[in-house]
């Protein structure tokens, strides 16, 4: 048996009964993490969404994963596209991260906000963003309900005088100091 499926069967089984959807949910609201727009486009159109599942895999090649939900109406539309612009948001963003986070919204009424820019992929980007990667899909890997996709960073754009970093914790928005 292939060792991550054995790994995955030995935490399945070792699951206890406090170990609930809800419960999961509540605990990982108190890991700290990025707040980042996730945006594609090419053939099957522009999309965007608001992730926090996102972290750096390798320096060489320049790789960073994204976590994307399966049941999310943009999913498909990312694989199709192959590419992925990543804006790491900052102090003032909190309003664009709301509004990439809402299903209610068309992808028009999304983007109609901020001014973006593109790089080589053509994903957009936001110009504003302290940071930005223009990046290509690489790889994918199923994980529950998301897929796991592996981008290749193709360009970095870094704003010229770093701002406070938009982090999500306990269901908020906070700032982080830039210094």
């Amino acid at each position: 048996m292939p060792r991550d499926v054995a790994l995955h069967l030995a935490a399945t089984e070792s699951a206890g009964p406090d170990v609930s959807r809800d419960r999961f949910r509540d605990a990982m609201s108190r890991l700290g993490a990025p707040v980042v727009l996730v945006t594609t486009n090419g053939v099957a159109g522009r999309h965007g969404l608001t992730v926090s599942a996102i972290t750096s895999v390798s320096d060489e090649p320049p790789t960073v994963l994204v976590c994307l939900n399966r049941a999310n109406r943009s999913h498909d539309a990312f694989l199709r596209n192959g590419v992925v612009g990543i804006s790491i948001l900052g102090q003032g963003h909190d309003t664009l991260a709301a509004t990439f986070a809402s299903s209610r919204l068309s992808s028009d009424e999304k983007f109609g906000h901020g001014a973006w820019r593109a790089d080589g992929s053509g994903a957009p980007l936001l110009e504003d963003a302290p940071v930005t990667l223009d990046c290509t899909i690489e790889a994918r890997h199923a994980a529950g309900s998301h897929d796991v996709l592996f981008c290749q960073v193709r360009s970095i754009g870094l704003h010229a005088r770093p701002r406070h970093g938009l982090a999500w914790f306990s269901r908020r928005f906070h700032l982080l100091p830039a210094d």
